[in-house]
Formats: structure tokens, C-alpha cells, sequence
């Protein structure tokens, strides 16, 4: 199913779930299923959710990697948000693992027609086709105000009043439709001297935004551990210091109510190794939190 997505801290994921022979499990983060296939094939049963069609289809057409054990996934579509009403209505009210990869996926990175990438494209980057405001919706309709506000805050973006100067006056004479047209518009302002595109912190904004990445995770954090049986563990994967943040709080939170104990003092970062192969995984950070 890697064809997809490869899976990122493969290895360390299923070091800290400890998976149990016909133990139950969620990933609330499907993707290509990369991390699910890998649970089961260890002698889990997993709830895969996903809020975009394309995992799901994606998923559902490779069924047979999994053999005799297909009827030990069971597929939902739906946000992590809404996580305890899916694992109730699936029959995984009480688990023994829960795991979500807070990225985008490969997949979406590479269709260009999803917005998620500097590539050619529109400036889409909807998680789910439900969602009905666009990046395109935002960079046209937001105020110089508003779209400094958004880079700042969703993006840490130290040029936030310069990049949003820019789509002011150029959306004047015609409105900013494409991902390339903004990724471009960006680089010219502003080059590039850390080896990152100028853009990405731009992109990362949009991206959170469009989707309400922060609070479905903030809301569905809480509700994971609630899912858990004693023992049962949270593993959550972040890519950028803002995911990261929330979950650290969330989880000294946690511990600090006596609902557990955090595994992880500090993130788990993927290996060299790891890195060379995948260079997606440079900046995935793997927390673990254990209910008692």
C-alpha cells in the first residue's frame, strides 16, 4: 500500500503501540495505510479513518496486500475530530492503541490538482471535498489585515506583512487562482537563502486554515485518550512546531490529571537512515502517551 504513502517512523510506531494479538487499534489518520497494514500483519485489528475519498479508495483497491487478514480492517471515512462517534459506531469503543500522522501524504503533495504543492495547480487544499472555502477563497477575499494575521500565526512567517502587501496589489488587477502563481510571486519577493522554498510557511498557513487543523486536533485529543483501555497508548506524529506544541500541552495535561504518563520526554525523531530514504520524515515528531 506504500505506493501511496510511505509510512514515516515505521519502526518506532510499532515499538511503542506494543502491538497484542487481536488487540484493537486506530489510526485516525489512513493515508495509504502504510502504518495500518504494518498493525496488522503484527496481529492487530485497526479502524483506518480518513476524511479524504482518495485514502479510502486508495485503500480499499489494495485490500489484498492484507490476504486472510483483510477482516481485520475495518475503513471509515470521516475527520479525527469526530473520533469517539466513529470508533463507537465501528465497534472500537474501547482500544488498545491509537495513532494519527498529523502530514499530508505523498499523495496529495504529488496531485497537483489538490493545491498541497508548488506545482502547477489550483490553490485548493481541501483535505476533504466537503470543505467548502478554498486557499483561492482566502487569498482573495482575506484583508492585508487578516492575511498578516493568518501567515503569522499559522505560519510563523517573519515576512507576514511584506507577502500580504504583495497579494493586495496583484489580486487588484486579477485574482490569485494557482498554486505556482503564488509560490512564484513569493520566491521573487523574497529568494530563498535557508534551502526551503520562501512559500512554504505561506502554504503551511493555508493549509491549516482551509482545514481547522488546529482545533480538530486540540478537540480530538481528549477524546482519543478516552478511547483507550488502561495501558493503551496515543501516538501522535507532527510536522511543524505549532502540532507539536498542542500535543506536548495536551499531554502534560493529561498526566497531570492522573489519566497517565508521557513515553516520550522528548519527540522521537526518524534516523539518518530514515531521512536519506524519506526525506519527508526530517521533520516528523513521534510523542507517546500511556493511560493508566
Amino acid at each position: 500500500m506504500n505506493n501511496y504513502h510511505i509510512p514515516v517512523l515505521l519502526q518506532e510506531v510499532l515499538q511503542y503501540l506494543e502491538i497484542k494479538p487481536g488487540g484493537s487499534y486506530i489510526d485516525a489518520t489512513l493515508g495509504g495505510g502504510g502504518h495500518t497494514l504494518e498493525i496488522i500483519k503484527n496481529g492487530g485489528r485497526v479502524l483506518g479513518i480518513d476524511t479524504d475519498d482518495d485514502a479510502i479508495n486508495y485503500v480499499t483497491s489494495n485490500l489484498k496486500d492484507l490476504g486472510s487478514k483483510v477482516q481485520d480492517l475495518v475503513l471509515a471515512k470521516g475527520n479525527f475530530t469526530d473520533i469517539v462517534s466513529i470508533a463507537k459506531e465501528n465497534g472500537f469503543d474501547q482500544v488498545d492503541g491509537i495513532m494519527m500522522d498529523l502530514g499530508v501524504s505523498s499523495h496529495q503533495f504529488d496531485t497537483p490538482e489538490r493545491g498541497f504543492s508548488f506545482q502547477p495547480g489550483p490553490l485548493d487544499m481541501r483535505m476533504s471535498q466537503t470543505i467548502s472555502v478554498t486557499a483561492a477563497d482566502l487569498i482573495n477575499g482575506l484583508t492585508e489585515k487578516e492575511l498578516v494575521e493568518l501567515f503569522t500565526r499559522l505560519g510563523e512567517e517573519p515576512f507576514a506583512k511584506k507577502i500580504a502587501r504583495l497579494i493586495v496589489e496583484t489580486r487588484k488587477h486579477e485574482p490569485i487562482r494557482t498554486t505556482d502563481q503564488l509560490a512564484g510571486m513569493i520566491k521573487a519577493l523574497l529568494h530563498g537563502t535557508d534551502g526551503i522554498h520562501p512559500a512554504t510557511r505561506v502554504f503551511q498557513a493555508l493549509r491549516i486554515a482551509v482545514n481547522d487543523e488546529l482545533n480538530v486536533l486540540r478537540d480530538s485529543l481528549p477524546q482519543a485518550v478516552g478511547l483507550l483501555k488502561p495501558g493503551g497508548r496515543l501516538l501522535i506524529i507532527s510536522f511543524h512546531s505549532l502540532e507539536d506544541r498542542i500535543v506536548k500541552q495536551a499531554f502534560t495535561q493529561f498526566e497531570n490529571q492522573g489519566l497517565g504518563k508521557i513515553l516520550t520526554q522528548k519527540p522521537v525523531t526518524a534516523s539518518d537512515t530514515e531521512v536519506l530514504q524519506n526525506r519527508r520524515a526530517r521533520s516528523a515528531k513521534l510523542r507517546v502517551f500511556e493511560k493508566v
